[in-house]
């Protein structure tokens, strides 16, 4: 796996909504909106690190306190960093980049699956559990949830991921975006990338890094938007679900 690192500039306003965690509902003149953050917040030293990916750090590029007019933020972290979305440029050559995923499979309905608790592989048996035919964008929430991986500043190696075989089923089936609660949708220490490449051949859009944890299961609404690096094979995402009544 190849990653590029991501050096952005931002404003210290857009620095405060990346590290916002949980976001709480938002509220507008009707009353609560039931909007549920599904990101990851970014917070250096803290979020764990997929092995080999460039480490987080936040640098005050500008600061006030050192008599800047304004605060401004160097960011530098891999695109794969938190909540993500992968283009068939990771694992193609000549593949899409990120900035060519159309907008229309990244919003719209889609459909939470809970899967077994002990579920330590999301493989065609597991799959096949639950009600996910229909639906054409499926986030997975899995043990990596329950037990609130992400809560952990050290790597877990042994993440439920998606097996090769449940990745074709969904190919079939026809969906266009798969999300997954924890770094990858690969097995950790898979031989090949067969799970990323079956659906990144198809096109479907890969979000990973999702945190499921207040996540309900059932249909909702979906808005995950990466940001538009130009060429580039991932990007950061921030992602957000409306649960259906």
């Amino acid at each position: 796996m190849r990653f590029q690192r991501l050096i952005v500039i931002a404003s210290t306003s857009a620095l405060a909504l990346a590290l916002a965690t949980p976001a709480p509902r938002a509220k507008g003149p009707g009353g609560p909106r039931n909007w549920i953050d599904v990101s990851v917040a970014i917070v250096p030293g803290e979020t764990p690190i997929y092995p080999g990916d460039p480490p987080a750090e936040f640098i005050w590029f500008r600061s006030i306190e050192r008599g800047d007019v304004v605060n401004l933020t160097d960011l530098h972290f891999g695109a794969h960093t938190g909540t993500h979305i992968d283009a068939p440029l990771h694992f193609f050559a000549g593949g899409g980049s990120i900035d060519q995923v159309p907008l229309e499979k990244l919003i719209g309905p889609a459909r939470v699956i809970e899967c077994s608790r002990g579920a330590l592989l999301i493989d065609a048996a597991e799959l096949e559990k639950h009600e996910w035919k229909g639906a054409k964008r499926i986030l997975f929430k899995t043990r990596n949830s329950y037990e609130n991986f992400w809560a952990d500043k050290e790597f877990q190696r042994d993440f439920t991921a998606l097996a090769p075989e449940a990745a074709r089923l969904l190919v079939e089936a026809g969906v266009e975006l798969v999300g997954i609660d924890y770094h990858s949708i690969e097995k950790f220490g898979s031989p090949q990338p067969l799970t990323h490449r079956t659906l990144l051949d198809r096109g479907v859009v890969l979000v990973e890094g999702l945190d499921m944890r207040h996540a309900p299961g059932g249909d909702c609404d979906l808005v995950c938007l990466p940001a538009r690096l130009a060429g580039r094979e991932a990007a950061p995402t921030r992602a957000a679900i409306r649960p259906r009544p």
